[in-house]
């Protein structure tokens, strides 16, 4: 299967329009025509319905192992770029909004004064996305938090080529309204909250598929849903009484109105770790180690 071709029907399938997906690509509306004709004579299938427009059966299967194999291709080129690539003056950082600390803050101004015109550049996504964006080389580094048994990995999208490495941890709270009656609590036990009302922000804070899959429960259903990236609009759902949370204890407390609770059992700690490539270029190093020693003077 040609990838330009796979390009198409994904763009088509998004947008659910053949001139949307051509002013995207940047085609002709009769090319991204031709493309998908190509395409459904190669495959000897039917993949998009003309009107209207959206994928058949066959076109939804495909799309499973497009999106995969566009993100394998473009993680190659990057790949190869980086052994071409000359020494860099810039750092692209990608992180989840929980990764994004304190020691992380500090851990980038130290490189930029090792570096002297480093241009740093910082962008909040979820998970995959951060993961993603390593991949294809839109980013140098990525960190992703989450929660997970002590010695476990994070549970990462498919990183591929890529190495991952912890960079700092901590005990892994339950973020609560000040006036909950649980508030006043020294820790909790998960399985105890499995069915209070929860907020479910997978890009900001652990997902709530984690909890279930930690406490061994079919519990934790969200009373409301969050997309966003803001961290401190989270926070104030939670205030308001909206749901509860669950994100690392230093990221959780001292939060307006509201109080951070630590996870007694099961035993489960709030980790970040950094996505790279096997060779990662100076700057992205030196931030990596920076937060390993940040992460080594407060352990």
């Amino acid at each position: 299967m040609d990838p330009h071709l796979l390009r198409t029907l994904v763009a088509v399938v998004e947008h659910r329009s053949f001139s949307a997906a051509a002013r995207t690509l940047g085609y002709t509306q009769s090319a991204v025509s031709q493309h998908i004709a190509a395409l459904e004579a190669d495959l000897g299938a039917r993949l998009v319905e003309r009107r209207p427009v959206g994928p058949t059966e066959a076109g939804e299967r495909l799309m499973e192992h497009a999106r995969p194999l566009l993100l394998r291709i473009d993680a190659a080129r990057a790949d190869l770029a980086r052994l071409r690539a000359v020494r860099p003056t810039s750092l692209a950082l990608v992180c989840t909004p929980a990764a994004l600390t304190p020691a992380l803050a500090a851990a980038l101004a130290r490189v930029r004064r090792a570096v002297p015109g480093l241009a740093a550049g910082v962008r909040a996504l979820g998970p995959a996305e951060v993961v993603a964006a390593v991949l294809t080389g839109e980013a140098d580094l990525g960190l992703v938090d989450g929660a997970a048994a002590p010695s476990d990995p994070l549970a990462l999208p498919d990183a591929g080529p890529l190495a991952t490495g912890t960079v700092a941890e901590q005990p892994l709270a339950v973020l609560l309204p000040a006036g909950h009656p649980l508030a006043a609590r020294a820790s909790l036990r998960l399985t105890d909250l499995a069915d209070a009302h929860w907020i479910d922000a997978p890009d900001s804070a652990v997902p709530l598929a984690q909890l279930r899959a930690a406490a061994r429960t079919d519990g934790f259903r969200p009373r409301l849903a969050y997309g966003g990236g803001d961290l401190e609009g989270l926070v104030r759902l939670v205030a308001a009484g909206h749901g509860l949370l669950a994100t690392g204890l230093a990221v959780a407390a001292g939060r307006p109105g509201t109080v951070a609770v630590p996870v007694a059992a099961p035993r489960l700690v709030h980790r970040t770790e950094a996505v790279r490539p096997r060779t990662p270029a100076e700057p992205a190093r030196a931030l990596i180690e920076a937060l390993a020693d940040a992460a080594g003077r407060t352990a």
